[in-house]
C-alpha cells in the first residue's frame, strides 16, 4: 500500500500539473475570441466569466485525458531516471504490477471524464446557447457602438446611431434600412430607409416581442432605380424586431442534446455522438495501457526522450477517433458503433509493449543460469 500511495501520489501530482497549464491554454484562446467579440459590440462584457464556466466541463473531458497520459509519462520517467523504478523491479515489483496499480487513478480519471461528456459538457453548451440568445434579447442596444452599422438577427434589417445616451437607453441620429416583401417580385427589390431623431428599444411584457421605437422622423419606401417612393413624416413609429435565434451551429445543437435524448435516437449523427461520449473515458483507460510502458526510459537518455513519440502517438490516436467520427457524421460509415474499432488497435500496442518488456529478463536469467552451471562443471574439470 505504501508503494501504491507513492505512485498515486506522483501520478495525479503530474496529471493536475500537466492539465492545469493546458486547461489554461485552451480556455485563454476562447477567452480572447470572447473578448474581442464584447470589444466589438456582440457581446455583454458581463457575461464573459459565465460563459467560460459552462464551457470548462467541454475543456476538461479533452484536457485531462492528455494531461494524464503525459502525467504518467513524466511521473514514471522521472522514477526511471533516478533508479527508483530499477530498484522496484529489483524488489520483485513488475511492470504488470506497475500497470494495476497505474489503472486504478485511471478509473478515477475515467469516471471523472464520464462525468463531464455525458452530463456535465451538454448542459453547458445549451446554457451557454441560451446565455448568449438571452444577452442578445435583452441588450441588444446595451453593447451598440456609435457610428457603426449593426444588422439586426437574421439580417433583414441594418441601423446606425450617432451618438447615445449615457445610460445607453436612448439613440440619437438614428437610421434604419429594412428589406420589405409586400412589393416587387423578389424580397430585395423592397426596400424601406427611416430616419428619425431618437430611438428607444421597447420590450411587450406580455408578448416578450421586441420593438425599436422611433421618434420624429421621417420613412422611405420604394424600389431602387424607380420613382415611386412613398414618403411619410411621423412623431412616432414603432418597428418590430425579429425575434433571436438560439445562437448554436449544427455540431453545438448535437452537444447539447442530453446523452439519454441521444440513447433514444436513431439518427447516425446524434447515434455517433452518443458513442464519441462514451469513447471518451475508454481513451482515458487505454492510454494507461500505453503510457506504461512507453514511460520506460533510460538514464542516459534523459527524461524527454520518448516524450516526443508518445505525445505523437495520442494525437494519432485521438485524430482516428475523431476522423472516424467524421466520416460517420458524413455518412461515408453508415454504423455508428464504428467509432469503436479504433481503440482495440491502441490497446492490443500497448499490451504488446508491456508483453515484450516482460518476457525479456527470463531469457536473460536463463541463460545467465545456464552459462553459470557450465562455468561451475567446468571449473571442476581442471586440475589443481
Amino acid at each position: 500500500m505504501i508503494i501504491f500511495r507513492y505512485l498515486c501520489r506522483e501520478l495525479l501530482g503530474a496529471t493536475l500539473a500537466v492539465s492545469a497549464v493546458l486547461l489554461l491554454m485552451v480556455m485563454s484562446g476562447r477567452f480572447v475570441k470572447y473578448l474581442a467579440e464584447a470589444a466589438a459590440g456582440d457581446l455583454s462584457a458581463s457575461i464573459l466569466f459565465a460563459l467560460m464556466g459552462f464551457r470548462l466541463p467541454g475543456f476538461l473531458e479533452l484536457v485531462i485525458p492528455l494531461g494524464f497520459f503525459v502525467g504518467i509519462l513524466l511521473a514514471y520517467g522521472r522514477l526511471y531516471i533516478e533508479s527508483e523504478m530499477t530498484v522496484l523491479h529489483a524488489c520483485g515489483f513488475s511492470e504488470r504490477q506497475l500497470l494495476r496499480y497505474t489503472m486504478v487513478p485511471a478509473l478515477m480519471v475515467a469516471a471523472f471524464v464520464a462525468t463531464m461528456s455525458l452530463y456535465l459538457t451538454p448542459t453547458g453548451i445549451e446554457r451557454t446557447s441560451h446565455l448568449l440568445t438571452a444577452d442578445k434579447t435583452r441588450n441588444e442596444f446595451d453593447h451598440l457602438v456609435p457610428k457603426k452599422f449593426v444588422g439586426t438577427e437574421g439580417d433583414r434589417a441594418v441601423y446606425y446611431a450617432d451618438s447615445l445616451s449615457d445610460d445607453k437607453s436612448t439613440m440619437h441620429d438614428v437610421f434604419l434600412a429594412e428589406l420589405g416583401n409586400s412589393r416587387g417580385e423578389t424580397e430585395t427589390d423592397h426596400q424601406i430607409v427611416t430616419v428619425a431623431r431618437e430611438g428607444v428599444q421597447r420590450i411587450d411584457p406580455e408578448t416578450g416581442l421586441r420593438y425599436l421605437v422611433l421618434r420624429d422622423g421621417y420613412r422611405y419606401e420604394g424600389i431602387p432605380g424607380q420613382s415611386d417612393y412613398r414618403q411619410m413624416a411621423f412623431s412616432s413609429y414603432e418597428v418590430l424586431l425579429e425575434v433571436p435565434r438560439l445562437r448554436t451551429k449544427a455540431s453545438e445543437q448535437l452537444q447539447s442534446m442530453s446523452t439519454a435524448a441521444l440513447w433514444k435516437s436513431q439518427d447516425a449523427r446524434e447515434r455517433v455522438n452518443l458513442h464519441w461520449r462514451f469513447s471518451l473515458p475508454v481513451l482515458v483507460l487505454v492510454v494507461a495501457v500505453l503510457a506504461v510502458p512507453l514511460s520506460r526510459t533510460n538514464p542516459r537518455q534523459g527524461r524527454y526522450a520518448k516524450m516526443i513519440p508518445a505525445v505523437l502517438l495520442y494525437i494519432v490516436y485521438l485524430v482516428a477517433l475523431q476522423g472516424v467520427r467524421g466520416a460517420i457524421e458524413d455518412g461515408k460509415i453508415e454504423h455508428a458503433w464504428a467509432i469503436w474499432l479504433v481503440h482495440p488497435p491502441f490497446l492490443i500496442l500497448g499490451l504488446l509493449l508491456l508483453g515484450g518488456r516482460n518476457r525479456k529478463p527470463r531469457r536473460r536469467r536463463n541463460i545467465a543460469s545456464g552459462g553459470g552451471a557450465k562455468g561451475g562443471n567446468g571449473g571442476a574439470n581442471v586440475p589443481a
